[in-house]
């Protein structure tokens, strides 16, 4: 991972372990491995997306279904994560990461069968998007393990890049395979980069045990999918440090809500569909910038979380003065940014500071409460936008991140292991 003009971190102090860095995450073989499987089933799933919203949309002619089957490739996966997730903990993470994927490789090949009925295909979406539940847990249990010191933090921002690249890559890709190959077609292209993915996986990364918890019942725990999910909220709240930087990544959640009202927003001055683009273009490039600036210098330390977080609403707070449109789009991207690096901040302290026994599961409750937490952000946002304004949506949901990251955030801070947070990371 070269740069030019980067400063050298190699030996620098993890600010939240004191672990020293040595070099860039991808000179990791494991990690490197890993890597390039979730940019192949990114873009895939991107692809499938694309396809099964044409599908529905020709077979029905009806963009209300179209939608449904939209939120249907992200909806599921807050049960997946929530009650599948500890299944990284019960059984090999590689392994569980090989089966996933061919398991959901499997079924969309069944779903690009011309003729199934929409209930089959919805059904069987489903159980797509469920099965990437413990597949992201196994994931994101195992990077720890690979990446020592402040090399997570670096490695969390990288893949944060890459997967928005490989979404624009997927999305774009995903309507000229859709116009060649047909729906159909372009769903068989998804299914091999899942196959593909699995077998990077299988071939590439080492083979590392999941440790069971000591004492606990395997046989029912494994077995009761509400019996993971309770365990891994056990894990996350019990422990006040874990709640702290959990509840710090879902008030992120708030922050994708720009993307979400920038056709509204455009509409509403006047601007028009370019402009639109630009405007939901600004979220995920200043992401992408906040990622790139983790990356390649020296981690910002669990101290900045509260900072970057309120940082983040400060842009928003802003929108119904900003004076023109490149002012809403600079405001955006500055908040994607500042989100971006609270968010990796917090999902690499959160990794650390959770034992590889209990961290599928733990993991799983975190990334369904971030996507609850989004899916709550745009439900009540565009209420809020469609009764009043977009731009005061985006100041009312900017102000109310501001007040939790000042007041509520601050306040689990002291608490967390009696201010541990603090002395440990500053």
């Amino acid at each position: 991972m070269a740069g030019t003009g980067r400063r050298d971190t190699a030996g620098a102090p993890d600010p939240g372990t004191g672990a020293a860095v040595a070099g860039s995450p991808l000179r990791i073989p494991d990690f490197r491995v890993l890597f390039s499987a979730e940019l192949l089933s990114t873009a895939g799933d991107q692809i499938a997306r694309v396809a099964l919203t044409v599908l529905v949309l020709q077979r029905t002619g009806s963009v209300a279904w179209s939608a449904a089957f939209y939120a249907m490739t992200f909806l599921p996966a807050l049960l997946g994560g929530l009650l599948l997730g500890h299944l990284a903990d019960r059984y090999p993470r590689r392994a569980v990461m090989v089966l996933a994927d061919l398991a959901r490789a499997g079924l969309v090949a069944v779903m690009a069968l011309p003729g199934l009925s929409l209930p089959v295909l919805s059904g069987l979406l489903v159980v797509v998007v469920l099965l990437g539940g413990p597949h992201n847990a196994a994931r994101a249990a195992l990077l720890p393990d690979l990446l020592p010191g402040a090399l997570l933090a670096r490695g969390l921002a990288l893949r944060q890049i890459s997967v928005q690249i490989a979404q624009v890559a997927g999305f774009g890709g995903g309507g000229l395979l859709v116009a060649w190959l047909t729906p159909h077609g372009a769903l068989l292209v998804d299914a091999g980069a899942l196959a593909g993915s699995a077998l990077v996986v299988a071939l590439g990364v080492g083979a590392r045990c999941a440790v069971r918890r000591v004492g606990a019942p395997a046989r029912r725990t494994a077995g009761r999918w509400l019996g993971g999910a309770r365990a891994g909220l056990a894990v996350v709240f019990g422990c006040p440090r874990r709640r702290y930087l959990v509840l710090a990544a879902w008030l992120i959640g708030i922050y994708v809500l720009p993307e979400a009202l920038a056709a509204a927003y455009a509409l509403a001055v006047g601007a028009g569909p370019v402009e639109a683009g630009l405007l939901m273009a600004a979220d995920p490039a200043g992401s992408a910038l906040g990622a790139a600036v983790l990356a390649f210098r020296r981690p910002v330390g669990e101290r900045w979380l509260i900072p970057f977080a309120a940082g983040a609403a400060v842009p928003l707070v802003l929108t119904p003065f900003a004076p023109g449109l490149w002012a809403a789009v600079a405001l955006w991207a500055l908040s994607g940014a500042c989100a971006t690096v609270c968010l990796v901040q917090a999902q690499s302290g959160f990794a650390r500071a959770t034992p590889t026994a209990v961290r599928g599961a733990a993991t799983g409750v975190a990334s369904a409460g971030l996507v609850a937490g989004q899916g709550v952000a745009v439900l009540l946002g565009g209420l809020l936008a469609q009764w009043t304004d977009p731009a005061v949506a985006l100041a009312a949901f900017g102000l109310t991140g501001l007040l939790l990251a000042c007041a509520g955030l601050v306040r689990l801070r002291r608490t967390a292991s009696g201010g541990a947070v603090a002395g440990a990371t500053g």
